[in-house]
């Protein structure tokens, strides 16, 4: 299925590229023989090589380079891999959820391939949710079992860690301003993150989503931190914003124009393993978590 894929585009004049695994894209080239040297490859186009915003950002760049081009059309080949611990496997469901909306409209073919002998039965399983159209045995069926990421990543389930049973290492119920929240996630993380290039960023990501909350939030707002030696945790809740949306965070808000703001999630995103906007009767929780260097 993959070579008459790629051979197609080549024909076409479209760029094409592989977000795969090396095996796979060694397999692949192999069998393209002369053909290989027009074909590119870049793991950051997917989760094997970047967070979620980055990955769509390399793609977006891929777009822009191959709308010059002779089809103006980009065509990936993309080898899914979210790796063996099943919260990455919730967050690779998200982003596969999002990305086929996101670029849905754009001049993009994209294949993803799910290898049932080296993936969890879940996360193939995932794909018939995520995926509009269905390849097998060369045969492209649209999926009448999509589902729009607005139904399916709200529907995920919500994570929790063994760290949340425990008392918060920091909780504040009502902080007196973002000027004070600030300061104490900063202390809380000085003494939690060794590492001191992964604190400055993980600081600087929760500051942007505290902001938020009192910008555009209700408060009082709180926060919590959880932590053990390889994990943190932490939530920020304002008391009035009910609004969440699956797209929150893996672009930019305002779009490129990063002077006009809007980049809170999207940071949290590529500064933090994992981040979900929890709405709840009480308010909007931000729930970010990481594992520490």
């Amino acid at each position: 299925m993959a070579l008459p894929f790629l051979d197609a585009g080549l024909r076409a004049g479209d760029l094409v590229a592989l977000t795969c695994p090396p095996e796979t894209v060694a397999v692949v080239c192999e069998a393209l023989g002369e053909r290989a040297s027009a074909v590119e490859s870049d793991p950051r186009m997917s989760l094997l090589g970047s967070r979620a915003p980055d990955a769509l950002s390399t793609c977006c760049r891929f777009l822009e380079r191959a709308t010059a081009g002779r089809s103006g059309r980009l065509r990936v080949l993309a080898g899914v891999d979210f790796g063996p611990d099943p919260a990455d496997w919730r967050e690779g469901q998200r982003f596969e959820s999002v990305f086929n909306r996101l670029l849905g409209h754009a001049p993009v073919s994209a294949v993803c391939l799910y290898d049932s002998r080296r993936l969890p039965p879940q996360v193939v399983e995932s794909a018939v949710a995520t995926h509009p159209q269905l390849v097998s045995g060369g045969n492209w069926t649209l999926n009448d079992a999509f589902q729009d990421p607005g139904t399916y990543v709200p529907a995920l389930p919500l994570p929790r860690e063994t760290v949340e049973d425990d008392a918060p290492v920091f909780a504040i119920e009502d902080a007196p301003s973002l000027v004070a929240l600030r300061r104490s996630l900063a202390l809380v993380l000085a003494a939690r993150v060794p590492d001191r290039d992964q604190r400055e960023d993980l600081h600087y990501a929760a500051s942007e989503i505290a902001s938020n909350a009192f910008r555009h939030g209700v408060r009082p707002v709180s926060a919590k931190v959880w932590s053990d030696d390889g994990l943190l945790i932490c939530a920020i809740t304002d008391s009035g914003t009910t609004y969440s949306d699956p797209f929150s965070g893996f672009v930019p808000a305002h779009g490129p124009d990063l002077g006009r703001g809007g980049m809170g999630l999207w940071l949290a995103r590529k500064l933090w393993d994992y981040v979900d906007v929890v709405p709840g009767p009480e308010g909007l929780t931000v729930r970010l978590s990481t594992r520490l260097r």
